[in-house]
């Protein structure tokens, strides 16, 4: 085989690789329980083009049950329940909904649903969000998952309850 080639074929090998290991920025949160509860669990966000691919994996949930699962304003969860995390990441000041609708907050995400051991595995493409700098950016957000199903109808936040497990979205 010639040596361009060669360069040809190596230049196409090396530019497949990147795009099979590729996406843009990430990050990632740790999710943690809060008081007296046991619900952990990852979840990596990445950004592909003009939305944000997230993977989760949860544990300690209530057995075949769906529970709510939300970006939330302030990566804080200090206060122990997870309130210190506020309320949900909305920087464009719309109203709750399933995020598949035109308008709704940026943080919400479709619900997690337990299997009968309580693990939730988790994946959703977010288009009201990034992980590069901005006003949308989901880095340094709370990432809060709730005791109950949001109903994606009540306001503000689709009554979905206590706050199960609480994370800091680090970028990463």
């Amino acid at each position: 085989m010639n040596r361009a080639l060669l360069s040809i074929l190596i230049a196409g090998i090396l530019a497949g690789c990147a795009t099979l290991g590729g996406g843009g920025p990430s990050a990632t949160a740790q999710l943690q329980p809060t008081r007296g509860n046991s619900v952990t669990g990852k979840v990596s966000f990445t950004q592909k083009g003009d939305k944000v691919a997230v993977v989760a994996n949860v544990s300690g949930l209530k057995p075949n049950q769906e529970h709510g699962f939300h970006v939330h304003e302030k990566g804080d969860c200090s206060s122990g329940d997870g309130m210190s995390a506020a309320g949900h990441f909305n920087p464009n000041g719309s109203p709750h909904g399933r995020h598949t609708d035109q308008a709704h907050h940026a943080g919400d995400m479709p619900n997690l649903k337990a299997d009968a051991s309580g693990n939730a595995s988790f994946t959703a493409e977010l288009d009201a969000v990034s992980v590069s700098e901005g006003p949308t950016s989901v880095v340094g957000r709370g990432l809060i998952v709730h005791a109950q199903p949001d109903d994606y109808k009540s306001q503000p936040v689709g009554n979905a309850g206590a706050r199960l497990a609480c994370a800091v979205i680090q970028k990463g």
